[in-house]
């Protein structure tokens, strides 16, 4: 949060974020591809096989296998797309018209991509410290590349002429600290990899069959989200930075809690399949779900209620002017009916990967996407021809609706094929919640009031305003909860 503020506050909504944000962009979507989608849902489960079935010395060989395999294809990739820069960020973005906006993002972008090269390697070094329920160092981790690119936005950018190129180094550079601070850990725990082009070794072949539906199935999504960066490049400028302003609010909850949720239930989950332990498996994941429900709904429901004041208090200041705040806000309304189904497909998809069944949640996603770009195709293209003034939020509305959709056929799924059964703790949880909820954005709607006239306050009014409205909230959710009976306990794992 803090490094988006120090971005928009002092570059505003602009050509140059726009261009760093698509040069950052196109890295993350292969990142989410190499890193966070197929290779970690293939080699978490394998890993995790491996240390409850086989020797230390067989796990340090496959991962000393996969390190040598995965690494030069990723360099292979890396090499490419920086000699291809020009054509992948005219696929990306082909509404960049003028001259100097698409060749500011090329020069961005040469930089950027090989981040996808890094972080992908760390991706494989967090999936190895998981499995041995090393939790603290990746999640830590992360916070390098913020600390990274705040230093390079706010002390080193403004002494350069150039100050976007200085951006696009700060990427690479923070690429480069988060692999190397993961070694002293994989190290004591004996498991540094040296790398060796294995093919032939067994673990390898393994995670690479299951790679493949997982390839296909990103690969796909990756069509979706070119869809969408293309849409909104025709946008009037400023809209690729509202969108991602809006999208921050909507990640935060989830890296604080569903994608930590998910990342710790996914080695217990792999290791009860190995075990045959069906019951702690549907435990596990009951657990996960109920707790998952108690805590994004509410969040949910405050994006929505507090959209206006959110986006004022963090970001509107400085370059970052009251159109753009406003702008965001709608974004941010959009985009909070998602996040619900974000959080969902996040937790439900390791009852798959446990599994090592990648190709479900392939054939799911595929459904989602169809009706995904439908929408864009049939709603979002039309609306701008015809000049509908924010048909950026249209986007937003798109892609909250695929993750809803995408979560409930991963629910069903699992229902059906017997995977998982929910525990009678249900029936009482989820009335509790419609009731918090309800009273909860009924206090949210009183105290936020006009939230167009936020700008016109001072950050001391404004931070204080919202700290009550958040704490206030979140008081009347929890005490509704209590007084309908909900304990602590009630959403412990046993």
């Amino acid at each position: 949060m803090i490094r988006d503020m120090v971005y928009l506050i002092t570059f505003g909504a602009g050509p140059l974020m726009d261009a760093f944000l698509i040069a950052f962009k196109i890295p993350n979507f292969m990142r989410r591809l190499t890193a966070e989608g197929a290779f970690s849902q293939a080699f978490v489960p394998v890993v995790s096989e491996y240390k409850v079935q086989r020797t230390h010395e067989e796990v340090r060989e496959l991962i000393s296998g996969v390190t040598g395999v995965f690494g030069l294809i990723l360099f292979a990739i890396t090499l490419v797309g920086v000699v291809a820069a020009p054509v992948i960020v005219y696929l990306f973005a082909p509404g960049f018209h003028d001259e100097s906006r698409f060749a500011l993002t090329v020069e961005m972008f040469r930089f950027t991509f090989p981040y996808m090269f890094f972080i992908s390697l760390v991706a494989l070094g967090s999936g190895v410290l998981n499995s041995y329920n090393r939790f603290a160092v990746p999640a830590l981790n992360q916070t390098l590349l913020n600390v990274v690119m705040i230093i390079s936005a706010g002390l080193v950018a403004p002494y350069f002429a150039n100050r976007a190129l200085v951006l696009a180094i700060g990427v690479f550079v923070a690429g480069a600290v988060q692999l190397v601070a993961q070694f002293p850990a994989l190290h004591r725990l004996g498991l540094l990899p040296r790398p060796r082009f294995d093919r032939t070794h067994d673990g390898v072949r393994r995670i690479a069959r299951l790679m493949l539906p997982g390839i296909f199935g990103s690969s796909v999504a990756q069509v979706s989200l070119l869809l969408d960066s293309i849409i909104a490049s025709f946008f009037v400028v400023g809209s690729v930075t509202w969108l991602y302003s809006a999208d921050r609010l909507v990640e935060f909850p989830m890296g604080v809690f569903s994608i930590a949720l998910a990342t710790v239930i996914l080695p217990g989950l792999a290791s009860h399949h190995s075990e045959n332990d069906q019951a702690k498996f549907n435990a596990t994941l009951d657990w996960a779900l109920r707790l998952t429900l108690t805590v994004i709904v509410p969040a949910a429901i405050g994006l929505l209620m507090l959209s206006g004041p959110l986006i004022a208090t963090f970001f509107g200041y400085g370059a970052f002017t009251h159109r753009d705040v406003l702008m965001c806000g709608y974004a941010l309304m959009a985009y909070s009916f998602g996040l619900v189904g974000f959080s969902m497909v996040k937790v439900l998809a390791p009852g798959y990967y446990a599994r090592q069944d990648t190709k479900t949640p392939v054939k799911v996603g595929l459904i989602a996407l169809g009706i995904n770009m439908g929408f864009n195709l049939t709603v979002v293209v039309p609306a701008l021809l015809l000049g509908f003034p924010i048909p950026h939020i249209l986007l937003a509305i798109s892609t909250g609706l695929s993750a809803l959709i995408n979560s409930t056929l991963l629910y069903r799924g699992l229902r059906r094929e017997g995977i998982f059964q929910p525990t009678p703790a249900w029936r009482k949880l989820l009335p509790r919640i419609a009731l918090a909820s309800v009273a909860m954005a009924a206090f949210l709607w009183w105290i936020s009031g006009d939230w167009e006239a936020w700008s016109g306050w001072s950050a001391t009014r404004r931070v204080v305003w919202l700290g009550i409205a958040v704490g206030g909230g979140g008081a009347v959710y929890f005490g509704a909860l209590a007084l309908a009976g909900l304990r602590p306990r009630d959403l412990k794992h046993l």
